[in-house]
């Protein structure tokens, strides 16, 4: 395993969520960290939050905009890892009343944002680094009706991997696939049925609990750390995927 000491990543939604747990979990390893979202005022707050708030940037970008994208590979520069955990919360309609407005927005800002994110950060990724990209339960559990574009997305990453490994070898190219996960997008999608969402689905699950984004982050640092996995799905979701 190699030490993330003084190695530069970016976390493409570090601002809140899995993403910054993600942040926060590589500045405690010894990383300098760049985190990339959409809105500057959330970057700013969460810059202040995180530790060792020094080696921390936050930059402004739309995933969903390929000039915005570019801009942050050229504004970063030279750097080691690539984490990406930003999304939207999906389309849930059934699919004979789904809006198609919706899955465009959805599958451009997850899938299509991935694949602008992959073209522009191999200009300037160090060699021995690494791209990882977050899947999620939905393409294992799909909800039932509402679960389709969801989870033919959330599916697609780990064919992306494979796919990108091979293409970007020796650089490495990983995905994690979380269960559910206490964010704030859950506040946005149920609002204050959230609890009783989460207390279900915790009672059911071996683990016993939902997972908070410090549960998941470690998964990210040890595909940063293992020199040797690549084109690889790591779930870390509590056995929700057995129930």
């Amino acid at each position: 395993m190699s030490s993330i000491t003084g190695k530069k990543i970016i976390v493409v939604g570090g601002s809140s969520g899995i993403g910054f747990g993600v942040a926060g979990a590589a500045l405690e390893s010894g990383a300098e960290v760049v985190i990339a979202g959409r809105s500057s005022d959330r970057l700013k707050a969460a810059e202040m939050r995180l530790p060792e708030s020094g080696r921390v940037t936050g930059i402004a970008a739309d995933m969903a905009n390929e000039a915005d994208v570019a801009r942050l590979f050229d504004a970063v520069g030279a750097f080691d890892h690539l984490v990406a955990t930003a999304g939207t919360p999906p389309p849930n309609d059934p699919i004979g009343e789904t809006d198609m407005d919706s899955v465009r927005g959805f599958v451009d800002g997850k899938l299509i944002g991935a694949v602008m994110l992959a073209k522009h950060a191999v200009r300037t990724l160090n060699k021995g680094g690494s791209m990882i990209f977050t899947s999620g339960i939905n393409k294992d559990r799909p909800p039932v009706p509402g679960g389709s574009v969801v989870s033919a997305v959330a599916g697609s990453f780990s064919y992306f991997a494979r796919a990108l490994a091979l293409e970007l070898a020796p650089t490495r190219v990983n995905i994690v696939s979380p269960g559910w996960v206490d964010t704030e997008m859950w506040d946005e999608i149920v609002g204050a049925a959230k609890t009783g969402y989460f207390n279900e689905m915790g009672a059911r699950i071996p683990a016993g609990r939902i997972a908070r984004p410090a549960d998941i982050a470690p998964a990210y640092l040890y595909l940063m750390q293992n020199a040797f996995m690549t084109g690889e799905t790591i779930h870390i979701d509590g056995g929700q995927r057995l129930v």
